[in-house]
Parts: C-alpha cells; structure tokens; sequence
C-alpha cells in the first residue's frame, strides 16, 4: 500500500503543479492582453455553462459523489498503509523504542543461516509473523526444524519485542523429495 500512497501523491502533486502553471499563464497572457481570447482553457464558455447549474442538478451531484469516493478511498489508502515497525519494549518512561521488519529479517537471517547444514535461508519478518524458509542438502526437515525453530526464538528471546511473533519454519531438502 505504500507504493501506491506515494504513487497517487506524486501523481495529485504533479496535477495540481499543471494546474498552478496553467492558471499562471492564463492570468498572464489575460493581463497582457485583457480584451483576447484565453490562451488555451475556454474560460469564459465554462463560466457561461456553469452559471446554468444549481446545487441540485444532476451533473453537481455526480461530481459530488465521484470527489467523495474518490476522497474517502485516498483515506482508506492513507490509513492502510501505517508504519509496519516491530514495537520494542520502552526503556523508560516517555521513550519508545522500534525496529523496522527488516532488521528483525536481518537478525533471524544471520542466526540461521550460521547453523551447520544450512544452505541458504530467506527470512520475512513482521509485528505479528516470522516466518524462515531454509535449505539444507544434508538433513531433513524432521532433523533440522526443531533445532532452526530453537535458534529462531533464542533470537526473538534476546530482542526486548513488546508481543513475540508467530514463528514459522520451514525446510526445503532433497532427502524430503525421495
């Protein structure tokens, strides 16, 4: 959801830095030159067309309704797309401490892939979900998941985590395939 926030940021700013420059150069070009035509947006014929509007009218609602929607999606999108940091226990009063998912990622990671017949691992982490996916061409899963399931909540016991998460391994071996 975050890509998507900054997306549609960048993509309103540049909308409403167009319609900054248009209007700058409209009023330009009408004071330089007050009596001629407008330089590209037809001004005049939109105010002539507008002034046969009420509130009530149908195009007026329409309008409404699509600037609420869309409003109250860019909301949904906003609220949606929080700080994912792993909340830490506070050292003090008036301190709060937090990691970024990443690095919990990272610490997991580095523990795991140092256990002997470990081939490579990948590590996703969240506030809620660790979750380790390693290889191994020596041992299967049955040998080495308790032992990577014990290495994984040392780490997680050694990090102050205000809620532990979930921990989910998983191991991929050749000796599981035959």
């Amino acid at each position: 959801m975050r890509v998507l926030v900054r997306l549609l940021s960048t993509v309103l700013a540049l909308v409403l830095a167009g319609c900054g420059a248009l209007l700058a150069l409209e009023v330009g070009w009408h004071w330089w030159k007050p009596q001629s035509a407008p330089l590209l947006v037809p001004w005049p014929r939109w105010r002539e067309d507008l002034a046969g509007l009420d509130w009530t009218a149908t195009p007026v609602r329409i309008t409404a309704a699509v600037v609420l929607v869309a409003g109250l999606l860019l909301v949904l999108f906003s609220l949606s797309a929080g700080s994912r940091a792993v909340r830490m226990t506070d050292p003090a009063d008036g301190i709060s401490v937090s990691t970024s998912p990443r690095s919990l990622a990272r610490m997991v990671g580095l523990a795991v892939r140092a256990q002997d017949n470990v081939s490579g691992a990948s590590v996703t982490a969240s506030a809620r979900r660790v979750r380790v996916r390693a290889s191994s061409r020596l041992e299967d899963e049955a040998q080495l998941r308790p032992r990577l399931l014990e290495t994984v909540g040392s780490v997680l016991d050694d990090v102050p985590l205000v809620r532990r998460p979930k921990v989910t391994v998983v191991v991929d071996s050749p000796k599981d395939r035959r």
